[in-house]
């Protein structure tokens, strides 16, 4: 693709592989601060002089916030240059993380978390730039790449974290942080301009009721473990967050300058994708939720192994490495074949590693086997859903409609996990603090059970209309 940065005496354009290596780096920092703080959250209590409960939100208040903020930067990326935001969303994420590793008290951590969760628009800002900037083949490799380290980073943020945790202290999880996505805003400067894809303003309204709707439900999801799933509180945030969602769909599909483009987002093909999305988030707690904990329970009782956190991350190891070699062949594979034939391959590879999760789980062997075969999976399933998404959806929505399916990816990976997390919760018998080994299998044979559904789903997408031959020569332009 020819750009006027190409021209004599300009900046030369940065190749595929510069690109790819910056955006990879951004996305990293925001994949490791999801789980790097889970092995920290006890330490953090008697740290800061604290309770247990007001720990729980210094990972509940960051994933509410990156959950608001990743559509919506996704839209601002579209609005205002992706490149833009790209830096501005780098350099913020970096200040809260120099915050957090000074927060003198669990409240202003909380605050610093809130503003990380800005780093929730890192991944449709790098979805979108890859599609402005690279070629079909180059971008199917890209997006693999990118998608496969969203799942890599919950892995190898859960050995990192216990590593730190184990032979440092809770403030280097943000130190490290905060040297990633200063590296990355550094290398965001060697990206090239882009135009702006759509025009408008900023739809206030419509980002208020986005804050409400999705906060209300997930924090319902959050705290329904304590407050109890039946009771008002949890019932009631619930049902009021999906009430404000339908006004907020409905308001959106009549205003002028809609912050997200619901019209748009339900086109058959670009729907079915982000069912699949939701469902393969879901899927996903069966490796990043029950192995860690499943890995550290105790060998008294009977099935667990008695890891510490650095050794329950270590566990995980092998498939993390596995996801990334997967990721780099659902490159090829969608480059070739298109990515409904790797979303297909992806969850029924899933689906076989979680029902042997299922079936045998009572060796490190068997774990870390059967454990890498799902990442394997869901790495190739990561890698094929931005690629339908992109061959489906007009330039100028690229960055809110990848912001959408991120979305869905984190609603079902949140919905998940609280399933499980009332499961593991429930089998505990009076007497014992541990859980039962029961709730582990059919935790197992619920997320192979999402995967199926998922699978099913995949099966029903209607054939893909590239939007890119229509695209690339207003692409060519837009690259400045």
């Amino acid at each position: 693709m020819t750009t006027p940065n190409d021209a004599p005496g300009l900046r030369t354009k940065p190749s595929a592989r510069t690109v790819t290596l910056v955006l990879a780096l951004g996305a990293a920092a925001f994949s490791l601060a999801q789980t790097t703080i889970v092995p920290a959250l006890g330490d953090l209590a008697v740290s800061l002089d604290t309770s247990a409960g007001n720990v729980a939100w210094v990972l509940t208040a960051y994933l509410i916030s990156a959950a608001i903020m990743t559509p919506v930067i996704g839209r601002l990326g579209d609005m205002y240059g992706k490149r833009r935001w790209m830096l501005i969303v780098l350099v913020v994420f970096t200040a809260a993380s120099v915050v957090a590793a000074l927060a003198p008290n669990i409240w202003i951590l909380i605050a610093a978390r809130v503003v990380q969760g800005v780093g929730g628009g890192l991944f449709p800002l790098c979805f979108g730039i890859i599609a402005d900037v690279l070629d079909r083949r180059a971008r199917a490799a890209a997006l693999g790449l990118i998608s496969a380290i969203a799942g890599l980073g919950a892995g190898v943020g859960l050995l990192l974290g216990g590593l730190l945790v184990d032979h440092a202290t809770w403030h280097w999880i943000f130190w490290v942080g905060a040297a990633l996505s200063g590296l990355a805003a550094a290398g965001a400067t060697l990206l090239p301009k882009i135009a702006p894809r759509s025009t408008g303003r900023i739809d206030f309204v419509g980002l208020a009721l986005l804050a409400v709707g999705l906060t209300a439900p997930l924090l319902a999801l959050s705290k329904g473990a304590s407050w109890g799933w039946t009771s008002g509180s949890t019932l009631g945030l619930a049902i009021a967050g999906l009430v404000v969602l339908v006004g907020f769909v409905v308001f959106e599909s009549k205003v002028s300058d809609p912050l997200l483009d619901v019209r748009a987002l339900t086109r058959p093909i670009v729907l079915v994708t982000n069912i699949a999305t939701l469902l393969v988030g879901a899927s996903m707690f069966g490796i990043f939720v029950l192995i860690p904990q499943l890995s550290q329970l105790p060998e008294s009782s009977g099935f667990g192994f008695g890891l510490d956190a650095t050794g329950a991350g270590l566990v995980l190891l092998p498939g993390c490495l596995g996801l990334l070699v997967a990721g780099a062949v659902a490159g090829r594979m969608i480059a070739r074949f298109g990515g409904k034939l790797a979303l297909l391959v992806g969850t029924l590879i899933t689906t076989i590693g979680l029902a042997l999760l299922g079936i045998d789980h009572s060796g490190l062997g068997q774990i870390i086997g059967f454990s890498t075969l799902v990442l394997v999976g869901v790495a190739m399933s990561l890698s094929s859903l931005p690629n339908l998404i992109m061959d489906n959806t007009p330039a100028s929505e690229r960055g809110q409609a990848t912001g959408i399916n991120v979305l869905f990816r984190s609603l079902g990976t949140a919905i998940g996990s609280q399933v499980v997390g009332t499961l593991i919760a429930g089998s505990v018998q009076e007497g014992s603090p541990l859980p039962q080994d029961s709730a582990f299998t059919d935790s197992f044979w619920l997320a192979a059970g999402a995967s199926v559904i998922a699978l099913a789903v995949g099966f029903a997408l209607p054939k893909a209309r590239r939007t890119d031959d229509v695209d690339e020569q207003a692409e060519a332009a837009a690259v400045v």
